[in-house]
């Protein structure tokens, strides 16, 4: 696992610091940011784990409901709506998280996971 560091934005740079972002570093996070927090910090907090964890283990799946998943979870994490309590912007806000850095790690990470179910499927063809 990557050590985690900031660089100001108050979010780990393991998100898009490599083709695999790690889902438990984001966890540990929020075991660090949210100890101590009000229960509706903690509430958004979960939130965008569950959000970004939706978004990663359902990019490049095929099926329905892995489609589903994956393309509401990317339009919450790129829609700008700042009138919604629970809306992405607001809850980065809240919790001190620039919502651009998160965007663009997330965003770097699908084009390496796509890039990766492409290769794979390209190896399965060829075999």
């Amino acid at each position: 696992m990557n050590t985690m560091q900031s660089h100001g934005s108050g979010v780990p740079d393991m998100i898009g610091s490599s083709a695999e972002a790690d889902i438990l570093a984001i966890q540990q996070y929020s075991d660090q940011g949210t100890r101590g927090c009000q229960p509706e910090k903690s509430l958004m907090f979960d939130v965008l784990v569950d959000a970004v964890q939706k978004f990663q283990k359902y990019a490049g799946l095929r099926g329905q409901y892995a489609k589903r998943c994956f393309r509401e979870s990317e339009n919450w994490i790129l829609d700008n709506d700042r009138e919604w309590l629970f809306s992405f912007i607001n809850i980065c806000q809240t919790l001190a998280i620039d919502p651009q850095y998160l965007r663009k790690g997330l965003l770097r990470w699908k084009q390496n996971a796509m890039r990766s179910v492409s290769t794979r499927e390209r190896n399965k063809r060829s075999a």
